[in-house]
């Protein structure tokens, strides 16, 4: 199992947190997806390392950005 924790900007909700989590469990290999609202920390459990740019592109599609 494989762990990546990101950043994402943006976040006001738990809707904005569902929102992300359900484009980030689209991914495959992706198993969970815990999202922090508060601190904007999101970390991805999955079976094998998860591409940076499917992140980005699933956390994009939900209507947020990762930070920098």
């Amino acid at each position: 199992m494989a762990t990546t924790t990101v950043t994402v900007t943006g976040m006001t909700c738990q809707h904005c947190a569902a929102s992300v989590r359900e484009e980030l469990g689209e991914i495959p290999g992706v198993k969970a997806v815990d999202v922090d609202v508060t601190s904007g920390a999101v970390t991805i459990d999955s079976d094998a390392p998860v591409e940076a740019d499917a992140i980005k592109a699933a956390v994009e599609e939900a209507g947020y950005q990762l930070a920098s």
